[in-house]
């Protein structure tokens, strides 16, 4: 399944937020950490700046790593129809800056925790509806638990962008061959 633009960089910044809390520092550890983190993954709206607003970018990030952690579909949409709701989404279509029409679900005055929340929720719901739950998986390499998205064709990702994951295990692999042959 073909996702739209807006969808995909949705999700993988929905990944990479949650990976924040395995990451040493925290990017969410202070303002200048998760102000550089926006720089990366940019939302429109005001941003306040206050301790206030990243203890809610904070929450709900735990709340988003629900959506891997989630049992079934049904638990997934429940915690969708939550951050929806908390968000107070009112979608509706927009064009900016580089961006051709696209959906945004808040009104950029909304908190940057909605913002985040219901885009989120709104790009999780084409994978439900899709019955691509699947795409959100936990990486494949030993000791690690970070999050990522698969959009690859054939839905082959399995190892996350912010370690060395992939190319350790590439290494190791090579490594036992080496020694069996």
């Amino acid at each position: 399944m073909d996702f739209a633009h807006d969808t995909q960089v949705a999700l993988v910044a929905a990944a990479s937020l949650v990976n924040t809390a395995t990451e040493d520092p925290d990017p969410l550890a202070d303002r200048a950490l998760f102000d550089a983190w926006l720089v990366e993954y940019p939302y429109t709206g005001e941003y306040l700046g206050t301790d206030d607003e990243l203890a809610s970018v904070r929450a709900v990030r735990a709340r988003m790593r629900g959506l891997w952690d989630a049992p079934d579909r049904d638990a997934t949409v429940t915690l969708v129809n939550d951050l929806l709701a908390d968000a107070r989404a009112t979608p509706y279509l927009t064009r900016h800056d580089e961006w051709d029409w696209h959906l945004h679900v808040t009104p950029p005055e909304a908190p940057l925790a909605h913002r985040i929340g219901g885009e989120v929720a709104m790009a999780v719901v084409d994978l439900v509806r899709g019955d691509d739950l699947g795409r959100l998986r936990r990486c494949a390499g030993d000791g690690c638990d970070a999050v990522l998205v698969d959009l690859s064709r054939n839905r082959s990702k399995r190892f996350c962008d912010t370690g060395n994951c992939a190319n350790r295990a590439h290494v190791a692999a090579y490594r036992a061959r080496q020694a069996a042959g």
